[in-house]
């Protein structure tokens, strides 16, 4: 599973994309990446202890962020990663697509 890059962000392209002033997407940004720091960190111990339910709380989470800020692809692996919690599927890589959604936000910077 390829990791996404996310190294050479444009503030402006992005501030169109979203519809915001580029002056407000690093402050965006920092704030995501902090927030997401926590919610990885419960993420992981959800995972770990098979906790379904908090696996989809926190996936959903990072899923709606991703999103608002159009990071597509961490989009998509929280969403997958969402459902899966839902469904209590245990044969879905968690693990796997944990550390895809981990690596691809330790990405993000700007050019």
């Amino acid at each position: 599973m390829d990791v996404p890059d996310y190294s050479n962000l444009n503030a402006e392209e992005l501030a169109a994309k979203i519809g915001l002033k580029p002056k407000h997407i690093p402050m965006l940004i920092d704030a995501f990446k902090a927030e997401s720091e926590e919610i990885l960190g419960n993420l992981a111990i959800a995972i770990e202890q098979k906790n379904y339910e908090q696996i989809q709380h926190h996936a959903h989470s990072i899923k709606g962020s991703a999103g608002n800020l159009k990071f597509d692809k961490v989009y998509e692996l929280a969403r997958e990663m969402e459902f899966a919690g839902r469904d209590k599927n245990s044969d879905f890589d968690y693990e796997g697509v944990f550390r895809v959604i981990s690596e691809a936000i330790g990405t993000i910077a700007f050019v």
